[in-house]
């Protein structure tokens, strides 16, 4: 691998960076034990397989296969996030095991080079982490449960 691959690498991992950065920003602002790093880093880790994978090897099957390992992988991870409390019949974890799924998605854009898909979906990450930050969501989450129910609407 001559320096400029690796330079280029090296840019997607900065880019990687700053878009897992980016999407734990909100985790992290509020206390979640997934924040900038947890993001960060299997933002990272996805571009880092799927950049090296796209570079050593000229055949997308090869890496397709690296990418599906990627989503099963982070899948498996995304697991041990999610817990169930017997005693109340809640589940907790959904959220940040689907975030950090995603954010391996993230990842393999950068590594890809879809640097605008990267982009807007980790725009829409952190807007979908904010959600329930905002006024108007937890408006309508509220009526929404005074309607229906919380066990309706947390299903």
């Amino acid at each position: 691998m001559d320096i400029n691959a690796e330079l280029i690498i090296v840019f997607k991992l900065i880019v990687s960076f700053l878009l897992g950065a980016f999407i734990g920003l909100d985790r992290e602002r509020h206390g979640s034990d997934a924040g900038i790093r947890t993001y960060a880093a299997v933002c990272i880790g996805s571009t880092l397989f799927t950049a090296i994978t796209a570079h050593l090897v000229n055949n997308s099957a090869d890496t397709s296969r690296v990418i599906a390992n990627i989503v099963t992988g982070v899948g498996f991870l995304g697991a041990g996030i999610i817990y169930r409390n017997s005693s109340t019949g809640t589940s907790h974890g959904l959220t940040t095991a689907a975030t950090v799924w995603c954010t391996s998605a993230v990842g393999v854009a950068v590594g890809l080079n879809m640097f605008i898909i990267a982009i807007i979906g980790a725009c829409a990450l952190y807007f979908l982490l904010s959600l329930h930050h905002q006024k108007r969501y937890i408006k309508w989450k509220q009526n929404m449960i005074n309607k229906y129910g919380e066990e309706d609407c947390n299903n």
